[in-house]
């Protein structure tokens, strides 16, 4: 009896847990077995990998195989083994050295004629190999993911034989060229929005502090555009940060993004067509949505109404815990969901309320708005009406146009760097110890904003948003050690909106 052993890497979420493959040779009659819970593309691996090393010219044990892949509670799935299967047959045959099979992991679907396939979530895989200091082989085609990762000891390969001559020490697997990444911000520019001086305050706001945003106007008054420009005042990643979005992207399948955002913010907008499972993510494997895809960044939903009720109220619990659970009968997936909202919306079916167009009544109005369900209404930090400006007054606008994205980022940039100095933490994100600590209010303040929230009838929860609206009001006003009546009354002025 023989027994070898290699290190591979699961995808479940962004996790990555490790898989050892044990692969045993022994008597008997002529047949291999995979065992360890594998689904249809990881048992068809056995007739990949016998071919494959026949075309590279190996040996195939004509013996009885087989090959186990721990733990064996955890569903393995596609392509991902084939590379660590064929190379324990290898090494339990003779055929290849076993010494760096202890500290290194290897991952890549093969073909018949023995190249490597890409496969994905490469990412999280390598970073929780550096993690556990470990390297790493990979296909050429997943370079570019392997480029992102520093401080690691990873190989990239364009066929098994490759990597059996870098076991044997004859070969040199080269390591990916590093490839300069794009951090220059080219979306849409704050400049392009004329007037709405209140909704681009509130949106210098909302970025200071990660806060949630709610625009509620007619039709073409600037909602969206507005919304499309809230990634350009965000400061940019970090390199954890941007690690973190890449990882999500290459679960995905959509690694090849990666480079073109590093280190800027995802902006997503699903259509209100949108099934829950496309916007939360989910499937018989699970696979992350939009709020996974928007980590770390926007995601924009445009007509809010017009999404499913069922479909919005899946959005409460990430918004609050910034992850998303995924439950099936055979496993559970979590992927990171912190997102900032930014949803726009009509103040009635015909979008013109107010106004000599609209002819809606009083209850079409209010079954309009009530598709929108009060528990994620008071999730949203700010509400801010932008109004239809007059022709002239639009055209009167065009000869000065607003402030640029640069400008506005500038001062995001140092206020929201005066919250992290002071929590760790967007203000969005502070507990109710941290708000205690940094929105702390004196005695007539505080009996001021007690009888304000009374009169505006709002829930707790409302209340500790105001006191972090009002916090990030305070940090892009220069960074005021308490909280003012005035920086109060302009965060309740957007809740009540």
């Amino acid at each position: 009896m023989s027994l070898a052993v290699a290190l591979s890497r699961a995808s479940v979420g962004i996790a990555a847990p490790q898989v050892v493959v044990e692969v045993n040779l022994a008597g008997g009659l002529p047949a291999t077995n995979i065992v360890g819970l594998p689904e249809a593309a990881v048992r068809e691996a056995r007739d990949r990998v016998r071919v494959a090393l026949q075309s590279a010219a190996f040996e195939y044990p004509d013996r009885r195989i087989t090959v186990n892949l721990a733990p064996a509670e955890l569903p393995k799935e596609g392509g991902r083994f084939d590379l660590p299967i064929a190379l324990g047959i290898l090494a339990a045959s003779g055929q290849v050295p076993r010494q760096k099979l202890d500290s290194c992991e290897f991952l890549g679907e093969l073909a018949l004629t023995g190249a490597l396939r890409p496969v994905s979530g490469v990412l999280p895989a390598l970073l929780r190999a550096r993690a556990e200091g470990r390297s790493m082989v990979v296909p050429r085609a997943n370079a570019a993911e392997a480029a992102l990762v520093g401080d690691m000891d990873v190989r990239i390969a364009d066929s098994l034989v490759q990597v059996c001559g870098w076991l044997h020490g004859a070969d040199e697997l080269p390591a990916p060229e590093r490839i300069a990444t794009i951090e220059s911000y080219a979306g849409p520019d704050l400049r392009d929005v004329r007037g709405q001086l209140q909704a681009r305050r509130a949106l210098e706001i909302a970025a200071v502090g990660g806060h949630h945003l709610l625009l509620v106007g007619p039709p073409g008054t600037g909602k969206t555009m507005l919304a499309e420009r809230l990634p350009g005042i965000l400061p940019p990643l970090t390199e954890a940060e941007a690690l973190e979005t890449c990882a999500v992207l290459s679960v995905a399948g959509q690694a090849g993004n990666c480079l073109a955002q590093w280190r800027q913010r995802p902006f997503r907008a699903p259509h209100h067509t949108a099934s829950g499972v496309a916007l939360v993510g989910g499937g018989s494997v699970p696979r992350p949505g939009e709020i996974s895809l928007a980590h770390n960044g926007v995601l924009f939903l445009d007509e809010l109404p017009e999404f499913s009720r069922q479909v919005l109220e899946v959005l409460r619990e990430p918004m609050e815990s910034g992850q998303i659970a995924i439950s099936r009968a055979a496993r559970q997936s979590t992927f990171p969901a912190r997102f900032q909202l930014v949803a726009a919306m009509n103040p009635c079916p015909c979008g013109y309320a107010g106004g000599p167009r609209c002819h809606c009544t009083p209850d079409q109005i209010q079954r309009y708005r009530s598709r929108v369900s009060g528990p994620l209404l008071d999730r949203i930090d700010l509400c801010v009406q932008v109004p239809q400006l007059a022709l002239g007054e639009l055209a009167a606008l065009q000869s000065f146009p607003g402030e640029d994205s640069a400008s506005v980022r500038t001062r995001v940039v140092d206020a929201r760097a005066r919250g992290w100095s002071r929590a760790g933490c967007t203000n969005a994100q502070l507990d109710v110890r941290g708000l205690e600590h940094a929105c702390a209010l004196p005695g007539t303040e505080r009996h001021w904003f007690a009888t304000a929230l009374e009169k505006l009838g709002l829930s707790v929860r409302a209340y500790h948003r105001v006191l972090r609206v009002a916090r990030s009001i305070a940090d892009l006003d220069g960074g005021a050690p308490a909280l003012t009546r005035e920086h109060l009354a302009e965060a309740l002025q957007y809740r009540s909106g």
